[in-house]
């Protein structure tokens, strides 16, 4: 009895978005382009992926998220330095350095800066084992490189069981043109 009372439910829901989604008006007005009216704000920041997620604070999220680039370094590289040395043996010592030779306050001070920057005269990557943050490529491996460079210490040895996501590619091969992504599954 229950069963059938579900089905008609889910029926009469059916039914009634039908009817409201169908209708025979015609005067119906279609914007001609976006509205750019208004007050926008900043309410998100991903320049490098996860580096928000991990090193800022949660009470700190909002923040951080609407604070200019230029003034992040100031205003989060302590917060941030905190958190990697408590999330990273690697970092045990003031001098540690990971493999960029980069120590704790360094990397950090690097990071505050949620940017991604663009090299327009050399190699477009996130990391290629030379070239650092010149950008990202859309194969970048991003998190792989991220957790080396947090856990991985000078030479990526350190702690290899927290310096590897294990997702070494997609499910599907890149286009060859625009857009490159695949379609999804």
């Amino acid at each position: 009895m229950k069963i059938n009372n579900i089905k008609l439910f889910a029926i009469a829901i059916l039914v009634s978005m039908t009817a409201y989604n169908c209708s025979d008006d015609d005067d119906v007005t279609v914007p001609s382009g976006p509205d750019f009216s208004g007050t926008y704000t900043q309410e998100d920041q991903m320049g490098r992926p996860a580096v928000n997620t991990v090193f800022v604070s949660s009470g700190m999220k909002d923040a951080f998220n609407t604070t200019i680039p230029s003034e992040q370094d100031a205003a989060f590289q302590s917060m941030f330095q905190t958190n990697l040395e408590g999330l990273s043996p690697a970092y045990n010592e003031p001098t540690d350095a990971n493999a960029l030779t980069l120590t704790s306050a360094q990397f950090t001070g690097l990071l505050a800066t949620d940017v991604l920057n663009v090299s327009l005269d050399g190699t477009t990557t996130f990391y290629d084992g030379t070239n650092v943050l010149t950008g990202r490529a859309l194969a970048d491996d991003v998190i792989t490189v991220e957790l080396l460079l947090i856990f991985g210490g000078e030479d990526f040895s350190e702690n290899p069981g927290l310096s590897n996501d294990n997702v070494d590619g997609n499910d599907k091969a890149f286009l060859s043109s625009f857009p490159y992504l695949a379609s999804p599954w």
